[in-house]
């Protein structure tokens, strides 16, 4: 039994990473799956969503509708559908609407809108088993939409050449703006966010609408840090987006992301927890395990959590594992350390206080110091130094 609970581990599979997220719907859900699997959350909602019954885009494409039934209702979202019938009532409009859309074939982008749809007593035709809109789209124009009139439920952002297809093919459009996305009132924790990729403090970016990929974006020129949060996007910092439309403004800038089989919220965390562990670079050094993580390193297993200046120094030393490293050049590595090469001595003593192996680090008198790499591992890291 001690030898199976040593084993074991005491942390979660993203214990040691620091993951951001942008969502303004949902944040506290998605921060707190994360934070279930051992993740520090650095929340920064990157927009707001303008209350409905607030918006006049909405009422006046409510009215449209109601004037003039459409012959196909395309919904996307539950909250989206819900909204809008419940924004519908808030005018004195929503028997009108449900009874305009009792006539119309209505299409649902998924099981959750299906629910909605049917609890305001509607019902679907048809819906894509695999949650895809380019199914909606591709079933659509292989039956044919010239001089059809199709009501599509955005859902926060332009639905990327959807429309425009429908349109090409023959139709007339009626968007319905269930919601729409402004930056956020308090701009503070999207600049601290920033702030963090730019730095590298952060493992991983979570985006769960395209808006908010775009937000941060905008918000980063702005700031005259676009290229440098492009450069840590595209290196170091993980994009993790819910799925593939929420990636395009980051793709669109040359950002590769990952993005989870099913579009939700669970598989995106379950996607992290494969991605970050895989990402973090495992040494042999002192007949130990050593994996350096993003805010703390697994020793044989044992999480243990590192301050930021220790942090520096650690991967500092791990770009060449084995090789002394001076102590101008950790100097270089430690953020506001100045001139004093004290600073590394002092941060070099709570870093192995810190990893709780002391032999991990060597000191090399007059030189440096070095990881004590494992001499079978040395061969390998050497070639590729």
């Amino acid at each position: 039994m001690d030898d199976e609970r040593e084993q074991s581990p005491q942390h979660g599979p993203l214990a040691g990473f620091t993951v951001g997220v942008t969502a303004a719907r949902r944040a506290d859900e998605l921060g707190a799956l994360l934070e279930r699997r051992g993740a520090a959350v650095l929340h920064a909602p990157a927009l707001r969503i303008v209350p409905l019954s607030d918006d006049s885009e909405l009422l006046a494409a409510t009215k449209e509708i109601i004037g003039r039934a459409p012959d196909i209702a395309v919904a996307t979202t539950a909250i989206g559908f819900r909204g809008w019938v419940e924004a519908a009532d808030g005018w004195g409009l929503g028997e009108d609407l449900l009874e305009r859309l009792r006539g119309v074939r209505i299409l649902a982008r998924g099981p959750k809108v299906k629910g909605a749809i049917r609890a305001a007593g509607l019902t679907e035709e048809w819906s894509p088993a695999s949650e895809s809109m380019a199914e909606v789209l591709d079933r659509l124009l292989e039956e044919g939409v010239d001089g059809l009139r199709i009501a599509v439920q955005l859902h926060g952002e332009p639905l990327p050449g959807f429309v425009e297809s429908l349109r090409a093919g023959g139709a007339e459009v009626v968007g319905v703006p269930v919601y729409r996305w402004l930056p956020p009132e308090d701009i503070g924790p999207v600049d601290r966010l920033i702030d963090a990729v730019v730095a590298r403090t952060l493992d991983a970016v979570t985006f769960t609408s395209a808006p908010a990929a775009a937000s941060l974006l905008s918000r980063a020129e702005e700031r005259g840090l676009l290229d440098d949060l492009l450069a840590a996007l595209g290196h170091d910092v993980l994009s993790a987006c819910v799925g593939p439309v929420t990636a395009l403004p980051l793709q669109a800038r040359g950002v590769d992301t990952v993005q989870p089989e099913r579009f939700r919220l669970g598989p995106l965390v379950q996607l992290l927890c494969r991605e970050l562990p895989s990402r973090a670079r495992t040494l042999p050094v002192a007949g130990h395990r050593v994996e350096i993580r993003g805010h703390a390193v697994l020793v044989d297993g044992e999480l243990r959590p590192v301050p930021p200046a220790g942090m520096s120094l650690l991967r500092a030393l791990s770009r060449r594992p084995g090789w002394v490293v001076s102590r101008a050049e950790l100097l270089r590595a430690l953020p506001g350390a100045g001139r004093d090469e004290h600073a590394v001595e002092t941060a070099m003593a709570r870093l192995r206080t810190a990893l709780g192996a002391p032999k991990l680090i060597q000191t090399v008198v007059k030189r440096g110091y070095r990881l004590a790499l494992d001499p079978a591992a040395d061969t390998k890291y050497d070639a590729g130094v």
